[in-house]
C-alpha cells in the first residue's frame, strides 16, 4: 500500500505492517493507524517515525528507551494487556515518543508506547508512578543532520 506522507513523500509498506492504536493518540484520537518507517541506511537504527497512515502530516520520532535507560520497564495491567491482545511479554515492545528542545532530544518516558510487535496493536499508556517524566533527556544532537546524495 502507499502511503503518503509530507516528510517522506510516497512509502510502499505492505499492509501487514500497520499498526492499529484503537483509541489513538492523546491529542490524535483519530489517527489510528500506524507504521515505523527508519532509515533504510542504518543497520540497527536507534530512532523511528511513528507515521500516520491516514494523516501525511502526523509523524512522531520515537525510539526503544532502554538504550538511553537500562532498567526502563513499562507494568502492563491486565486490561491492557487484553486490549492489545497480548499473551506473551515477547511479543511487547516498548518505546518512547521523542521531542527534540535547542540541541536536546527528550524521551516521554512518563507515557510509553506499547506495541504488540505480533498482531500490530499498540498503545500510549500513562504510567501511574510518577519516576519518569515527559521530558527525559536522551541525548544531545552534536551535529546537524546532512543529507547523502543519491
Amino acid at each position: 500500500m502507499n502511503i503518503n506522507t509530507t516528510r517522506f513523500g510516497t512509502v510502499n509498506i505492505p499492509e501487514d505492517r500497520v499498526f492499529t492504536f484503537p483509541k489513538g493518540l492523546p491529542g490524535f484520537e483519530e489517527a489510528r493507524r500506524f507504521v515505523l518507517l527508519h532509515d533504510a541506511l542504518s543497520t540497527e537504527p536507534c530512532f523511528y517515525w511513528l507515521q500516520s497512515v491516514d494523516r501525511p502530516d502526523l509523524a512522531f520520532l520515537i525510539t526503544d528507551p532502554t538504550l538511553f535507560y537500562d532498567g526502563y520497564q513499562v507494568p502492563i495491567r491486565s486490561e491492557q494487556a487484553q486490549d492489545l491482545q497480548i499473551t506473551d511479554q515477547t511479543q511487547t515492545q516498548i518505546m518512547v515518543i521523542v521531542n527534540r528542545i535547542d540541541r536536546t532530544l527528550y524521551g516521554n518516558l512518563q507515557g510509553p508506547l506499547v506495541l504488540n510487535c505480533t498482531d500490530r496493536i499498540g498503545e500510549q499508556v500513562v504510567l501511574a508512578e510518577k519516576r519518569w517524566g515527559t521530558r527525559e533527556r536522551l541525548i544531545e544532537v552534536t551535529s546537524p543532520a546532512v543529507a547523502i546524495p543519491a
